[in-house]
């Protein structure tokens, strides 16, 4: 009797694009199996009206689904990889990070058509700390407005809400099929102007470390160039002992045998932005590298003061 193999997934439409897609491509592999989707609602999901720093950070959207799979009720499961903690729940792992959707944050704009045509004061819709901290260290007019909620309900808040624009990853865009929507007016961001998340646009698919079967299915589907370079990213965050209620990113890039990563940390005003870049074959080193740099440079004082305000 053949296996069925359980699926756990958040319940928002974007987690469930990622999830079939992601059963789409082991049946490329492995089409002998049957794959069920079981919706898990996350704390982060329950939480819709206090910004994520303030309710924890860390494994919001990914805690009720490691205890599930360490519970024995799913045998797989897929996350957005920016919402992974560092550290892992004790005998999961990840078993495969496949190919990397674009890493950039967009603008999703209201009236205008670029960002250097908002206005001085201009009201921007984003709950991460990150981009509120990027964008206002290039535009310290603009006024950051807290919006959560799926990609639906935040693109209906653009309009609703008067929002002068919103931040998205052009990721969750792309797999819902947003990109295509002609009446968006959308505008990539440099990461020169605001740097990635840490994973961002990238998944994890999490499984049992013990589950062999489990764990060579997914090896199937994982990309080792993204997996390379988001090692580096979580390394690095990992090493500043990083979440959501600190404004941190990270972005690596492989070319041939060596990584590219820059890292930043910054304060919620972005007054101060805290930044290093290094190159290297060792993905782990390069991270580390990075995260000490910040570190003797003065972002342990801002996360300790992130961390008590």
């Amino acid at each position: 009797m053949k296996r069925k193999i359980i699926v756990g997934s958040r319940r928002s439409k974007l987690a469930l694009t990622q999830s079939g897609w992601v059963i789409t491509k082991l049946k490329e592999n492995y089409p002998e199996f049957d794959f069920e989707i079981k919706e898990i609602v996350t704390k982060g999901d329950r939480i819709l009206d206090v910004t994520l720093s303030k309710v924890g950070g860390k494994g919001l959207f990914v805690s009720e689904v490691e205890q599930a799979l360490s519970d024995g009720a799913i045998d797989f499961a897929v996350h957005s990889m920016k919402d992974v903690p560092s550290s892992l729940k004790e005998g999961l792992t990840i078993g495969a990070i496949p190919k990397r959707e674009s890493p950039l944050d967009c603008f999703v704009f209201n009236r205008v058509e670029t960002w250097k045509d908002l206005p001085t004061g201009a009201v921007i819709g984003t709950s991460s700390l990150r981009r509120a901290a990027q964008i206002l260290r290039h535009r310290p007019d603009f006024v950051i407005k807290p919006i959560r909620g799926n990609i639906d309900t935040r693109l209906q808040k653009l309009h609703d809400e008067n929002f002068d624009a919103i931040i998205l990853a052009k990721a969750g865009l792309a797999r819902m099929g947003w990109l295509e929507n002609t009446t968006l007016k959308l505008e990539d961001i440099s990461p020169d102007i605001c740097l990635p998340a840490v994973g961002q646009g990238a998944l994890a698919i999490e499984c049992r470390r013990n589950d062999q079967q489990i764990c060579d299915m997914l090896a199937s589907i994982h990309h080792e160039e993204t997996g390379i370079c988001v090692e580096a990213e979580r390394v690095f965050l990992k090493e500043l002992n990083g979440g959501c209620e600190i404004p941190i990113a990270g972005f690596a890039t492989n070319k041939g045998d060596v990584v590219h990563f820059k890292g930043l940390v910054g304060n919620v005003d972005g007054s101060t932005i805290l930044s290093s870049e290094q190159s290297g074959e060792n993905p782990v080193t390069v991270g580390n590298q990075v995260a000490k740099v910040l570190l003797s440079e003065g972002a342990a004082t801002i996360i300790k003061e992130l961390r008590n305000s």
